[in-house]
């Protein structure tokens, strides 16, 4: 059996998902992030209790196919994101469409329509996160940041942060409270 769970955006998460089906006795076969797999069909009883401690740990069952397929294209960007080797000819639409084996104008407009903003400034917001975590790790320059996160250039991702938060990303190390989301939230 097939659950999709929402929220499920790195590694820690799937742990506390498997700790959840193992704490319940449900054994499961594949676990990624927004897809869990059981070796067997599930009681309603069990459901039950699987969708509450979910949801008491920030997680949430997915029924219906539309929501499953956003929580995939948003799981596929945070993915890719997360890897840092973003090419700067980067298409979005070609990675989701090979990725889910869709129509990119379907799965844009199913994302458009269920989550009140478009995949593109889906994708741009999760990228402005990533820039903030780097910048507070200051591990990178803005310009090896830019590389691998497919920006053109310096100043193209330095607009696009200022666009986002209100500041450069100078002006974002220096201040004392980052503002940074959680990836889920988003």
């Amino acid at each position: 059996m097939r659950i999709f769970i929402k929220n499920m955006v790195c590694g820690r998460c799937i742990s506390a998902v498997s700790n959840i089906f193992s704490e319940i006795n449900i054994k499961v076969k594949n676990i990624s992030l927004g897809e869990v797999e059981t070796t067997s069909d599930i009681s309603e009883d069990k459901l039950e209790i699987l969708e509450d401690l979910l949801e008491r740990t920030g997680f949430e069952r997915i029924k219906d196919s539309a929501h499953q397929l956003i929580e995939k294209m948003k799981n596929l960007i945070i993915q890719k994101i997360s890897e840092m080797d973003i090419d700067e000819n980067f298409l979005l639409s070609d990675f989701l469409s090979n990725g889910l084996h869709k129509d990119y104008s379907a799965l844009s407009k199913t994302f458009s329509q269920n989550e009140n903003l478009t995949v593109e400034q889906f994708f741009i917001l999760q990228k402005i996160e990533k820039v903030k975590e780097l910048l507070l790790y200051n591990e990178f320059t803005l310009t090896e940041i830019a590389g691998k996160l497919g920006y053109k250039s310096v100043q193209h991702l330095s607009s696009q942060f200022r666009n986002i938060t209100g500041f450069t990303p100078t002006e974002f190390k220096k201040l004392k409270v980052h503002n940074r989301k959680p990836l889920d939230q988003i």
